[in-house]
Protein backbone atom coordinates (compact mmCIF):
# COMPACT_ATOMS: atom_id res chain seq x y z
CA UNK A 1 0.00 0.00 0.00
CA UNK A 2 2.85 2.32 1.30
CA UNK A 3 4.52 1.35 -2.36
CA UNK A 4 1.71 2.76 -4.52
CA UNK A 5 0.90 5.79 -2.42
CA UNK A 6 5.07 6.41 -3.23
CA UNK A 7 4.49 5.91 -6.92
CA UNK A 8 1.63 8.04 -7.04
CA UNK A 9 3.31 10.98 -5.76
CA UNK A 10 5.89 10.82 -7.91
CA UNK A 11 4.06 10.84 -11.02
CA UNK A 12 1.66 13.66 -9.89
CA UNK A 13 5.12 15.23 -8.69
CA UNK A 14 7.99 15.02 -11.78
CA UNK A 15 9.54 17.93 -10.80
CA UNK A 16 10.40 16.73 -7.09
CA UNK A 17 11.59 13.87 -8.00
CA UNK A 18 14.42 14.61 -10.76
CA UNK A 19 16.53 18.43 -10.56
CA UNK A 20 18.53 19.21 -13.62
CA UNK A 21 22.02 21.32 -13.39
CA UNK A 22 21.83 24.23 -15.73
CA UNK A 23 25.61 23.12 -17.08
CA UNK A 24 25.67 26.52 -18.82
CA UNK A 25 25.64 28.75 -15.84
CA UNK A 26 28.57 26.65 -14.21
CA UNK A 27 30.77 27.46 -17.52
CA UNK A 28 30.14 31.32 -17.56
CA UNK A 29 31.21 31.31 -13.74
CA UNK A 30 34.18 29.45 -14.58
CA UNK A 31 35.10 30.90 -16.71
CA UNK A 32 34.68 34.26 -15.22
CA UNK A 33 36.52 33.66 -12.30
CA UNK A 34 39.50 32.21 -14.78
CA UNK A 35 39.42 35.74 -16.61
CA UNK A 36 39.97 37.47 -12.66
CA UNK A 37 42.49 35.20 -11.60
CA UNK A 38 44.33 36.38 -14.33
CA UNK A 39 43.90 39.98 -14.43
CA UNK A 40 45.09 39.70 -10.57
CA UNK A 41 48.15 37.64 -11.72
CA UNK A 42 48.75 40.72 -14.43
CA UNK A 43 48.03 43.28 -12.18
CA UNK A 44 49.95 41.71 -9.43
CA UNK A 45 52.74 41.10 -11.96
CA UNK A 46 53.32 45.28 -12.71
CA UNK A 47 52.94 46.56 -9.13
CA UNK A 48 55.86 43.71 -8.43
CA UNK A 49 57.82 45.01 -11.39
CA UNK A 50 57.24 48.69 -10.44
CA UNK A 51 57.81 47.82 -6.89
CA UNK A 52 61.10 46.15 -7.74
CA UNK A 53 62.41 49.29 -10.24
CA UNK A 54 61.57 51.11 -7.28
CA UNK A 55 63.11 49.39 -5.19
CA UNK A 56 66.41 49.26 -6.85
CA UNK A 57 66.66 52.84 -7.82
CA UNK A 58 66.38 53.22 -3.55
CA UNK A 59 67.16 50.88 -1.93
CA UNK A 60 67.72 51.35 1.84
CA UNK A 61 71.60 49.94 3.10
CA UNK A 62 71.74 48.37 6.56
CA UNK A 63 74.11 46.49 8.45
CA UNK A 64 72.37 43.54 7.57
CA UNK A 65 72.18 43.89 3.61
CA UNK A 66 73.83 41.44 1.35
CA UNK A 67 76.95 43.18 -0.07
CA UNK A 68 77.10 40.99 -2.80
CA UNK A 69 73.45 42.15 -3.94
CA UNK A 70 73.74 45.39 -3.63
CA UNK A 71 76.96 45.55 -4.96
CA UNK A 72 74.92 44.20 -8.05
CA UNK A 73 72.03 46.37 -7.75
CA UNK A 74 74.90 49.53 -7.68
CA UNK A 75 76.59 48.67 -10.63
CA UNK A 76 73.21 48.48 -12.20
CA UNK A 77 72.95 52.00 -11.09
CA UNK A 78 75.49 53.29 -12.26
CA UNK A 79 75.58 51.56 -15.60
CA UNK A 80 72.55 52.78 -16.25
CA UNK A 81 73.90 56.44 -15.26
CA UNK A 82 76.94 55.85 -17.65
CA UNK A 83 74.89 54.94 -20.37
CA UNK A 84 72.55 58.44 -20.15
CA UNK A 85 75.16 60.05 -20.53
CA UNK A 86 77.35 58.90 -23.01
CA UNK A 87 74.10 59.32 -24.84
CA UNK A 88 74.06 62.74 -23.69
CA UNK A 89 77.93 63.66 -24.56
CA UNK A 90 77.23 62.17 -28.52
CA UNK A 91 74.80 65.13 -28.34
CA UNK A 92 76.94 68.14 -27.13
CA UNK A 93 80.60 68.56 -27.98
CA UNK A 94 81.33 70.85 -25.17
CA UNK A 95 79.76 68.47 -22.64
CA UNK A 96 81.56 65.42 -24.04
CA UNK A 97 85.00 67.31 -23.17
CA UNK A 98 84.15 68.33 -19.88
CA UNK A 99 83.12 64.72 -18.95
CA UNK A 100 86.19 63.50 -21.17
CA UNK A 101 88.75 66.04 -19.05
CA UNK A 102 90.53 63.77 -16.68
CA UNK A 103 90.88 66.42 -14.15
CA UNK A 104 87.49 67.72 -14.15
CA UNK A 105 84.88 66.59 -11.16
CA UNK A 106 82.56 63.97 -13.74
CA UNK A 107 85.97 62.46 -14.48
CA UNK A 108 86.67 61.73 -10.63
CA UNK A 109 83.11 60.98 -9.75
CA UNK A 110 83.17 58.03 -11.89
CA UNK A 111 86.50 56.98 -10.88
CA UNK A 112 85.76 56.99 -7.38
CA UNK A 113 82.30 55.21 -7.53
CA UNK A 114 84.44 52.29 -10.23
CA UNK A 115 87.22 52.25 -7.02
CA UNK A 116 84.19 51.47 -4.29
CA UNK A 117 82.30 49.43 -6.66
CA UNK A 118 85.18 46.95 -7.23
CA UNK A 119 86.73 46.87 -4.10
CA UNK A 120 86.79 43.18 -3.37
CA UNK A 121 86.31 43.68 0.61
CA UNK A 122 83.72 46.32 0.11
CA UNK A 123 82.06 47.39 3.84
CA UNK A 124 78.59 48.32 4.27
CA UNK A 125 80.21 52.12 4.43
CA UNK A 126 81.57 51.75 1.39
CA UNK A 127 78.43 50.30 -0.60
CA UNK A 128 76.64 53.51 1.19
CA UNK A 129 79.33 56.11 -0.03
CA UNK A 130 79.33 54.53 -3.35
CA UNK A 131 75.31 54.76 -2.98
CA UNK A 132 75.78 58.45 -2.56
CA UNK A 133 78.20 59.08 -5.22
CA UNK A 134 76.24 57.50 -7.99
CA UNK A 135 73.27 59.67 -6.74
CA UNK A 136 75.30 62.92 -7.05
CA UNK A 137 75.94 61.69 -10.93
CA UNK A 138 72.78 60.67 -11.84
CA UNK A 139 71.57 64.07 -10.40
CA UNK A 140 74.52 65.69 -12.70
CA UNK A 141 73.30 63.83 -15.16
CA UNK A 142 70.01 65.14 -15.16
CA UNK A 143 71.27 68.49 -14.89
CA UNK A 144 72.90 68.15 -18.12
CA UNK A 145 69.74 66.48 -19.78
CA UNK A 146 67.96 69.62 -18.59
CA UNK A 147 70.23 72.25 -19.67
CA UNK A 148 70.58 70.29 -23.25
CA UNK A 149 66.89 70.49 -23.45
CA UNK A 150 67.13 74.10 -22.97
CA UNK A 151 69.81 74.66 -25.21
CA UNK A 152 68.07 72.50 -28.29
CA UNK A 153 64.95 74.74 -27.47
CA UNK A 154 67.44 78.01 -27.60
CA UNK A 155 68.91 76.78 -30.42
CA UNK A 156 65.57 76.16 -32.32
CA UNK A 157 64.42 79.55 -31.23
CA UNK A 158 67.57 81.17 -32.42
CA UNK A 159 67.51 78.84 -35.87
CA UNK A 160 63.59 80.20 -36.31
CA UNK A 161 64.60 84.32 -35.21
CA UNK A 162 67.40 83.90 -37.82
CA UNK A 163 65.55 82.58 -40.63
CA UNK A 164 62.95 85.97 -39.67
CA UNK A 165 66.25 88.05 -39.75
CA UNK A 166 67.72 86.65 -43.14
CA UNK A 167 63.89 86.70 -44.94
CA UNK A 168 64.02 90.17 -43.61
CA UNK A 169 67.39 91.36 -44.63
CA UNK A 170 66.68 89.38 -47.76
CA UNK A 171 63.08 91.71 -48.56
CA UNK A 172 65.28 95.30 -47.08
CA UNK A 173 68.28 94.24 -49.61
CA UNK A 174 65.59 93.76 -52.32
CA UNK A 175 63.87 96.58 -51.50
CA UNK A 176 67.08 98.84 -51.77
CA UNK A 177 68.07 97.31 -54.87
CA UNK A 178 64.56 97.80 -56.45
CA UNK A 179 64.87 101.51 -55.13
CA UNK A 180 68.19 102.35 -56.26
CA UNK A 181 67.48 100.65 -59.79
CA UNK A 182 64.60 103.54 -59.74
CA UNK A 183 66.76 105.83 -58.44
CA UNK A 184 68.90 105.43 -61.59
CA UNK A 185 66.59 106.06 -63.96
CA UNK A 186 67.08 108.89 -65.71
CA UNK A 187 64.72 111.65 -66.39
CA UNK A 188 64.52 113.91 -69.15
CA UNK A 189 62.45 117.35 -69.51
CA UNK A 190 62.63 119.90 -71.82
CA UNK A 191 61.41 117.64 -74.51
CA UNK A 192 61.06 119.16 -78.42
CA UNK A 193 60.08 117.56 -81.63
CA UNK A 194 61.37 119.47 -84.74
CA UNK A 195 60.47 118.34 -88.54
CA UNK A 196 63.16 119.22 -90.79
CA UNK A 197 63.41 119.67 -94.03
CA UNK A 198 66.70 119.43 -95.66
CA UNK A 199 67.60 121.90 -98.75
CA UNK A 200 70.93 121.63 -101.10
CA UNK A 201 71.33 117.76 -100.29
CA UNK A 202 71.15 118.18 -96.52
CA UNK A 203 73.82 121.80 -96.08
CA UNK A 204 70.53 123.78 -95.40
CA UNK A 205 67.43 122.77 -92.30
CA UNK A 206 64.29 124.65 -91.68
CA UNK A 207 62.14 123.67 -89.50
CA UNK A 208 58.30 122.92 -90.88
CA UNK A 209 54.84 122.08 -90.03
CA UNK A 210 53.93 120.90 -93.49
CA UNK A 211 53.90 116.86 -93.66
CA UNK A 212 54.87 116.29 -97.46
CA UNK A 213 58.15 118.22 -96.88
CA UNK A 214 59.66 116.71 -93.64
CA UNK A 215 62.55 114.86 -94.29
CA UNK A 216 63.32 114.09 -91.06
CA UNK A 217 61.88 114.17 -87.02
CA UNK A 218 64.87 115.44 -84.91
CA UNK A 219 63.79 115.02 -81.34
CA UNK A 220 65.72 117.63 -78.91
CA UNK A 221 65.68 117.24 -75.08
CA UNK A 222 67.83 117.74 -71.51
CA UNK A 223 68.88 115.27 -69.26
CA UNK A 224 68.34 116.24 -65.92
CA UNK A 225 70.50 115.56 -62.65
CA UNK A 226 70.64 112.07 -61.42
CA UNK A 227 72.89 111.55 -57.88
CA UNK A 228 72.16 108.04 -58.06
CA UNK A 229 72.96 106.87 -61.42
CA UNK A 230 76.80 105.83 -62.18
CA UNK A 231 78.33 107.53 -64.57
CA UNK A 232 78.73 105.50 -68.26
CA UNK A 233 76.44 104.32 -70.99
CA UNK A 234 72.90 105.09 -70.79
CA UNK A 235 70.49 103.86 -73.85
CA UNK A 236 67.21 105.94 -74.02
CA UNK A 237 64.68 103.76 -76.37
CA UNK A 238 62.92 106.63 -78.17
CA UNK A 239 59.09 104.85 -79.61
CA UNK A 240 57.16 107.23 -82.07
CA UNK A 241 53.82 107.07 -83.61
CA UNK A 242 52.10 108.31 -86.03
CA UNK A 243 48.25 107.99 -86.99
CA UNK A 244 46.25 105.61 -85.41
CA UNK A 245 49.42 104.62 -82.95
CA UNK A 246 51.12 103.21 -85.54
CA UNK A 247 54.97 102.44 -84.97
CA UNK A 248 57.12 104.46 -86.88
CA UNK A 249 60.02 101.11 -87.65
CA UNK A 250 62.45 100.51 -90.17
CA UNK A 251 65.36 97.89 -88.75
CA UNK A 252 68.01 99.17 -91.80
CA UNK A 253 67.72 102.57 -89.55
CA UNK A 254 67.82 100.93 -85.94
CA UNK A 255 64.63 100.37 -84.63
CA UNK A 256 63.91 96.81 -83.09
CA UNK A 257 62.50 95.58 -79.82
CA UNK A 258 63.60 95.71 -76.04
CA UNK A 259 62.08 94.87 -72.47
CA UNK A 260 59.94 97.24 -70.41
CA UNK A 261 60.21 97.17 -66.16
CA UNK A 262 57.67 94.28 -66.42
CA UNK A 263 59.33 92.17 -69.00
CA UNK A 264 56.58 92.97 -71.59
CA UNK A 265 58.50 93.54 -75.27
CA UNK A 266 58.81 97.15 -75.92
CA UNK A 267 59.42 97.67 -79.78
CA UNK A 268 61.08 101.23 -80.27
CA UNK A 269 61.56 103.77 -83.32
CA UNK A 270 65.29 104.24 -82.34
CA UNK A 271 67.91 104.25 -79.45
CA UNK A 272 69.93 107.34 -78.06
CA UNK A 273 73.02 105.95 -76.42
CA UNK A 274 74.44 109.23 -74.13
CA UNK A 275 77.27 109.26 -71.92
CA UNK A 276 76.31 110.62 -68.77
CA UNK A 277 78.35 111.75 -65.54
CA UNK A 278 76.90 111.35 -61.99
CA UNK A 279 75.20 114.53 -60.64
CA UNK A 280 75.43 116.07 -64.06
CA UNK A 281 72.71 117.50 -66.46
CA UNK A 282 72.79 117.50 -69.90
CA UNK A 283 71.08 119.95 -72.56
CA UNK A 284 70.26 119.49 -76.13
CA UNK A 285 70.34 116.23 -76.22
CA UNK A 286 69.44 114.90 -79.92
CA UNK A 287 68.39 112.22 -82.39
CA UNK A 288 66.98 111.84 -86.02
CA UNK A 289 64.25 109.91 -87.40
CA UNK A 290 64.60 109.41 -91.07
CA UNK A 291 62.33 107.27 -93.25
CA UNK A 292 61.92 106.36 -96.55
CA UNK A 293 58.48 107.31 -96.96
CA UNK A 294 56.76 110.22 -97.00
CA UNK A 295 54.91 111.55 -92.91
CA UNK A 296 51.35 112.01 -93.40
CA UNK A 297 49.31 114.60 -91.85
CA UNK A 298 48.24 114.21 -88.56
CA UNK A 299 49.56 113.99 -85.01
CA UNK A 300 53.09 112.18 -84.07
CA UNK A 301 53.65 111.28 -80.19
CA UNK A 302 56.86 110.33 -79.33
CA UNK A 303 57.69 108.21 -75.49
CA UNK A 304 61.26 107.65 -73.97
CA UNK A 305 62.27 104.77 -71.81
CA UNK A 306 65.27 104.39 -69.74
CA UNK A 307 65.66 101.07 -67.50
CA UNK A 308 62.80 99.86 -68.76
CA UNK A 309 60.34 102.84 -67.35
CA UNK A 310 58.73 105.50 -69.50
CA UNK A 311 60.10 108.68 -68.72
CA UNK A 312 58.76 111.26 -70.98
CA UNK A 313 56.58 111.81 -73.43
CA UNK A 314 55.95 114.73 -76.46
CA UNK A 315 53.64 115.59 -79.53
CA UNK A 316 54.01 117.32 -82.80
CA UNK A 317 51.46 117.85 -85.27
CA UNK A 318 52.02 117.89 -88.98
CA UNK A 319 49.44 119.73 -91.58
Amino acid sequence: MNQEINQTNASQNPQTATTPTPAKSNNTSKILIGLLVLSLAGNGYLYFSKSKVAEQNSFLITENTDINAAKDTLQGQYDAAIARLDDLTGKNAELDQMVKDKDGEMAKLKTEIKSLLTKKNASIADLKKAQALIGTLRGKVKTYEERIAELETANTELTSNNTRLTQVNDSVTAEATTLKKLGSVLHISNIKMEPINQKRNGEVEVTTSKAKRVDILRVVFDIDENRVAESGMQEIFVVIQGLEGQLLSNAAYGSGVTTDADGNALNYTIVKRVNIEKGQKMTNVSVDWKQDSNYKKGDYNISFYNGGYKIGTGSVQLK
